[in-house]
């Protein structure tokens, strides 16, 4: 995990306002436990002007990924948006997994990763 603090990546955003971002990161895991600590933190070190939003969405990971995405949440409650699932929802094949993090997504832009 990276050690700059929520406050050091929102200083120099001109609208402080995390509940309308301009950009949403829109990202989907499932058992990603090698390599999820990192692409979060890519996201976090992004020098932006603009309030950004990640929003990740884990469809019920046998791993410890929900355990490291939880870290992430409570270090960085106003920009890490978490989705976790109770019942793997890509195995449904009905295209729920899209709707339910399309629909947390607050950004004029977004990102998908």
């Amino acid at each position: 995990m990276i050690s700059i603090s929520q406050e050091e990546i929102m200083q120099n955003w001109s609208i402080k306002n995390t509940e309308t971002p301009l950009v949403s990161v829109r990202c989907i895991t499932y058992n990603h436990e090698p390599y999820i600590a990192q692409v979060i933190d890519g996201f976090l070190m992004q020098k932006t002007n603009f309030p950004f939003e990640v929003v990740i969405h884990d469809d019920v990971s046998t791993d410890k990924t929900a355990e490291i995405i939880r870290e992430y949440e409570k270090k960085y409650p106003l920009i890490i948006k978490p989705i976790y699932q109770t019942e793997n929802q890509y195995s449904k094949g009905n295209g729920s997994v899209t709707k339910v993090i399309n629909q947390k997504l607050k950004g004029k832009y977004i990102a998908f990763l």
